[in-house]
């Protein structure tokens, strides 16, 4: 028997009910303790002065009863029992009316399977059903909306379709799944909408954002927009079928354009704002093309509220910002990069998220996403909620979340952020401030399994996609397979070499000599992982300066030190990645709220170093010994690494065909006239590249014309004689044997 009690009454219209909201309103039989079975219909309108019921069929209609002064309105039909299909016709107090369907005359639209994957964690697809979803259920168009909240007492959708009232379209909860749902019909694209959420002790939370939320409103704001992800018709399809397998694979040039949105280049013009996605699509994608960088790499784009946490401290881990424009905007963009042939790669942030009151922060009134033990739930340090791994719909929320990504807006590869933070249980702790493992350890062994389940999803589609960790302690294979105990990532960030070339590099040139093993040590190590060589944002924030700052001397030995240390870094083994701005030579460190000072670029200073950057990205792309054996000591031989009283370095890259280049660093401002370098095969030589030119605003002590070889040298057989150019690097090619 379906009749409210006062109790329900009272509980429904004060905003307490705590049970299935389904098993009261909509239409129902009535036949426990009755002789005659019938039909009624019982609904909550209390903005309602009147409530008619309509057939749907008929158009007949029947004046519902007020059942209770604040807006519970019931109908019985005695003679009937077969269900049949209806509408509310509603008279407003101010006598003004509309005409609405039932939200609780709809069946459920998730299955028990997609419930039952999502409880055990693989659920692949599951952003297309938690959140919320423009669609035709039961012949009506409308928006179904569902989020796992297994320890509130109630849910309900709020908004201006309801007045924010949370009575008015509570939730059905599906059984012991935690999760609750409904479909509320009409709504239309860009309703903007909360939960309410009543907690596990009977407190009624602060208003609750959709964490499968695909569209925020701009902050301050917070609210959720329902949007139509199926609009954008995608003109990259060749790129994802045929060229992002070659993009991202090992044995490519791979070199990275690292991009803060909202600083890269800003519209003075109109009080300095940032640029839109469609804007950027303009201009960044021949930028990027132009010089030569094969791939971008944008700082989080997903949601989050504060400007100054550079996009690092998530709230919509399944939106792009609105900041910049919208969903649609966002996917216009990488869809200009993929047609200029540029790759995208997406910071992504599954290691914490922040602690907003409207947030995942205590979701449902309890650690929900996150530890319930600040030993365990907290970053001190960053003043964030640190994931549950342990729990299988965590992991499946961020499991769909990079799926998401690669899937909906054709993102090539993830940067996955902090994963040091994620492999420790002392991370950043001191004794006593962290649980060890099971095993007594200090491994988080939930975090490992999930970054290994993360990288055979992502691999597993198939497509193309790759993953790099940004990983910064000596932890094994973190780019090895996981079939083999290895993390499974694409590649890892090389933050020991930038710790050491940078430290190298900022020595006075005399004392370099006495610094020479920072700049060798790198290749006892270089082929254990699949490296990235990153020079990052992290490198010129909060107190480190630009890189023009990290280099000694007048401007033209700090120019000249920059060139050195990139045609060093192009050279070595492992994939490039450089921040914006370091490309022509920024003189200010980074701010997230200014433009990079692209006015620099009318000094010859700037724009030759510019040209640099662009020549050795062609000569990257173009050279396979610069990309063939990245990962394998079969590309690369020291000719010496030994020369310590002059600072010199030389070496080959090789290629799978065998061909050689050979390359030679003078990391000093003193020219080496007739200095040897051994190698391999007898012939003549050609320099293709030196960083001492002209071109590049050196000082011209270059090797034109042919280089025959002589007698061996350096152990080889054969030998070069050059001149080095002062802080310069060297590269010759064999022309004819």
């Amino acid at each position: 028997m379906n009749f409210m009690t006062t109790e329900d009454m009272n509980a429904v219209c004060s905003g307490c009910y705590q049970g299935d909201p389904f098993s009261i309103f909509g239409m129902h039989l009535c036949s426990k303790n009755i002789l005659t079975p019938f039909l009624f219909v019982r609904t909550f309108q209390p903005q309602a002065k009147k409530v008619e019921i309509v057939r749907t069929k008929s158009k007949e209609s029947y004046e519902m009863k007020k059942i209770h002064q604040d807006g519970l309105f019931e109908m019985a039909f005695v003679d009937e029992t077969e269900f049949f299909d209806y509408y509310f016709k509603i008279t407003l107090y101010n006598d003004h009316t509309y005409e609405t369907e039932d939200a609780y005359r709809f069946w459920p639209v998730l299955g028990d399977m997609d419930l039952y994957l999502f409880n055990e964690g693989n659920h692949k697809d599951i952003y297309q059903k938690m959140g919320s979803h423009l669609m035709t259920h039961q012949g009506v168009k409308g928006v179904s909306f569902a989020v796992w909240a297994p320890n509130a007492k109630r849910v309900s959708v709020v908004g201006n379709f309801n007045d924010w009232d949370g009575r008015r379209h509570m939730m059905r909860p599906r059984g012991s799944s935690g999760v609750w749902e409904i479909f509320i019909p009409h709504l239309p694209e860009w309703t903007i909408y909360k939960y309410e959420i009543i907690g596990s002790n009977g407190e009624l939370l602060p208003l609750k954002i959709d964490p499968y939320g695909r569209s925020f409103e701009m902050r301050p704001k917070t609210g959720t927009l329902v949007i139509d992800p199926n609009k954008y018709q995608w003109q990259d399809g060749q790129w994802c079928a045929m060229k992002r397998h070659k993009a991202n694979a090992l044995d490519s040039a791979i070199s990275i354009y690292e991009v803060h949105f909202g600083s890269w280049r800003r519209n003075s013009l109109e009080g300095n704002r940032w640029l839109t996605y469609r804007e950027m699509a303009e201009e960044l994608p021949a930028y990027v093309k132009e010089m030569g960088f094969t791939h971008v790499e944008f700082l989080p784009l997903s949601e989050y509220p504060f400007d100054g946490s550079w996009g690092y401290q998530v709230t919509g881990m399944y939106a792009p910002t609105s900041r910049y424009g919208t969903a649609d905007d966002f996917k216009y963009l990488i869809d200009k990069l993929h047609q200029a042939g540029i790759a995208v790669i997406m910071d992504w942030v599954p290691a914490h998220f922040p602690k907003d009151a409207f947030g995942l922060a205590e979701f449902d009134g309890t650690a929900l996403y996150e530890h319930a033990d600040p030993r365990q739930g907290e970053h001190k340090d960053w003043g964030t909620k640190i994931y549950n791994y342990s729990r299988n719909e965590v992991s499946n929320f961020l499991l769909g979340n990079a799926l998401f990504w690669l899937r909906e807006y054709h993102i090539d590869a993830l940067r996955v952020d902090a994963v040091a933070s994620m492999l420790y249980l002392d991370y950043s702790r001191k004794e006593g401030e962290w649980i060890p493992n099971k095993y007594g350890g200090r491994e988080n062994i939930d975090a490992i399994h999930f970054l290994r389940r993360l990288n055979e999803l992502v691999f597993g589609e198939n497509a193309g996609y790759t993953t790099f960790a940004e990983e910064s302690t000596s932890w094994p294979m973190v780019s090895k397979p996981t079939y083999i105990g290895g993390l499974g990532f694409g590649y890892k960030w090389n933050m020991g070499w930038m710790h050491d070339t940078l430290g190298y590099i900022a020595h006075e040139p005399v004392h370099r000599k006495y610094h020479h093993n920072e700049l060798t040590f790198s290749m006892l190590y270089a082929f254990t992982e699949n490296f990235t060589l990153p020079i990052s944002h992290d490198e010129v924030v909060h107190g480190k300066g630009p890189m023009y700052d990290k280099v000694p001397g007048d401007n033209w030995q700090k120019c000249a030190n920059l060139r050195l240390y990139y045609s060093y870094m192009y050279m070595h083994p492992g994939k490039k990645l450089l921040f914006m701005g370091n490309e022509f030579g920024v003189r200010k460190e980074w701010n997230y709220a200014d433009s990079l000072d692209w006015s620099l670029l009318q000094y010859d200073d700037h724009k030759k170093l510019q040209h640099l950057i662009k020549t050795l990205n062609h000569l990257y792309s173009s050279s396979k010994e610069l990309s063939d054996f990245d990962f394998e000591g079969a590309g690369f031989e020291w000719i010496d690494g030994s020369d310590a009283a002059q600072s010199c370095f030389s070496f080959m890259r090789k290629d799978k065909e065998g061909n050689a280049l050979v390359v030679a660093c003078n990391f000093t401002p003193v020219v080496r006239y007739d200095y040897k370098i051994g190698v391999n095969q007898e012939g003549v030589y050609e320099e293709i590249f030196n960083s001492d030119a002209f071109e590049f605003g050196g000082s011209g002590v270059v090797n034109s014309g042919q280089i025959q070889t002589v007698e061996g040298w350096n152990f080889k057989p054969y030998a070069l004689k050059v001149t080095l150019p002062p802080l310069g690097v060297v590269v010759y090619r064999l022309k004819k044997k």
